[in-house]
């Protein structure tokens, strides 16, 4: 720890003070978004006129590791990722990757047919294509003329 400063007038109550918040400012400076405040796993959404397709970036998981929920305009993807193994007689130099549970609920733009939905799951990314029911899709009506 730091000698108290003396200046002209003597003691500053305050200069711990200061060196604490800014010994504060300094750790927290790296520590960046915490990943609770990040939406897991991150997505990408396409839609064509009678489906969608949602991709979500898993890594190091496999498609047993997760679960897929559909209710009307929503898709849900949960599962865990499990927390690495440690090494015998070894301790954290860096420790980035989360572990736990996680859901993630996307809402869709219309309602999808559950029994229409294909899941594929390679290289760490799942694929989810869902088709919208046929009752749901826009259809060209005629316009008659007087």
């Amino acid at each position: 720890m730091q000698l108290t400063q003396m200046g002209r007038t003597g003691w500053d109550p305050f200069a711990e003070m200061r060196q604490l918040q800014a010994d504060m400012n300094r750790l927290f400076d790296n520590a960046g978004v915490f990943p609770a405040a990040q939406a897991y796993p991150p997505v990408n959404l396409w839609i064509g006129d009678s489906s969608v397709v949602v991709t979500a970036e898993l890594p190091g998981l496999s498609a047993e590791d997760v679960e897929l929920t559909i209710r009307e305009d929503t898709l849900t993807i949960s599962g865990e990722r499990r927390q690495a193994e440690e090494a015998e007689h070894a301790g954290w130099h860096r420790r980035e990757r989360p572990h736990g549970v996680f859901s993630r609920t996307i809402g869709l733009p219309f309602r999808v047919d559950p029994d229409q939905v294909q899941a594929k799951f390679d290289n760490g990314v799942l694929e989810v294509e869902m088709q919208r029911p046929e009752a749901d899709r826009p259809r060209k009506i005629a316009i008659n003329g007087n």
